[in-house]
């Protein structure tokens, strides 16, 4: 069980982290890293939220992954 407790701390943390970049301008929304820190970070709330029985939670992780991954494949302009 501290497993599933640290990967959702550390999801929680990749995920604010990097929207907290973003808004101050210290990390763009079209970078690999915010992407992979969003993909991250959603993975381990996922595995969290799923475990926890937080299916609201969960569903949120998931759409925020597919959102994430279709923007990082989208063609930049």
């Amino acid at each position: 069980m501290a497993l599933i407790d640290i990967l959702g701390w550390l999801g929680s943390a990749c995920v604010v982290y990097a929207y907290a970049m973003n808004i101050y301008g210290k990390l763009n929304s079209n970078s690999i890293t915010y992407f992979s820190l969003n993909i991250f970070g959603s993975i381990c709330l996922i595995i969290n939220t799923y475990y926890h029985l937080a299916y609201p939670s969960m569903w949120v992780n998931i759409i925020w992954v597919i959102l994430a991954l279709i923007a990082w494949v989208k063609p930049k302009k």
